[in-house]
């Protein structure tokens, strides 16, 4: 009882007094609710291709493919996650699930298993190896031209991945980026601002709040 209200008066500390801007997001995401609506309000057909990058368990790639029955790639290097998307979705011909994350380059990583918060940076769980694959790569094998949507949630993963599809200028076969950026990352901020910098010479923002989603399309 004493720690949650000790939780409480930090929470409450930290929004009303040092005015913490992601708490405040948080609230206006919640409040306009954001999950059933931005997330999956997109311009998009039955020809469109998206990236689910960190699946999870499957619930973005479903609203997608209820709403457009578009071609989706699904990226979740965790067994027991990618397992439930593989039966989630094994009847859909137009959704492909891949046991691997995505990153600059192929790589094993160690990570820590901590439910939807899985990371390799935050060291909470069991340890264990997954494998990432060069997001480049990729894209090149798979003959992909275009992405219509890349949906980034991927526990501190998202800057290197978008540190180099902009060094690589990928980032104009993108036409929407979903981004969740993750302020557990070393220099995290910095490093947010200046990809922010780099992607507005491509594309124009079209919400933003503070570390917990933001949209970027193509220009």
């Amino acid at each position: 009882m004493l720690n949650k209200i000790y939780k409480k008066c930090i929470w409450g500390i930290k929004k009303y007094i040092l005015f913490d801007r992601f708490l405040w997001a948080i609230d206006r995401w919640f409040k306009i609710k954001g999950d059933e609506n931005l997330r999956v309000d997109y311009d998009l057909n039955d020809k469109s291709v998206v990236f689910d990058v960190g699946g999870y368990k499957g619930d973005f790639t479903n609203e997608i493919n209820k709403k457009y029955h578009c071609d989706i790639y699904v990226f979740e290097p965790i067994a027991e996650f990618y397992n439930l998307i593989n039966e989630r979705f094994e009847n859909q011909q137009n959704i492909k699930s891949f046991k691997f994350g995505l990153s600059s380059c192929d790589k094993a990583n160690s990570i820590f298993i901590d439910d939807n918060a899985s990371s390799v940076f935050k060291k909470k769980g069991t340890e264990r190896i997954i494998y990432l694959k060069s997001i480049s790569e990729f894209i090149k094998e798979q003959r992909i031209l275009k992405i219509d949507l890349l949906k980034l949630n991927i526990e501190g993963g998202e800057f290197e991945i978008l540190e180099n599809l902009i060094e690589l200028k990928l980032v104009d076969k993108i036409f929407n980026l979903q981004i969740q950026f993750h302020d557990f990352v070393p220099n995290a901020t910095k490093r947010r601002e200046v990809i922010r910098q780099n992607l507005s010479k491509t594309h124009n923002l079209t919400y933003d709040f503070y570390f917990v989603w933001e949209n970027w399309v193509l220009k």
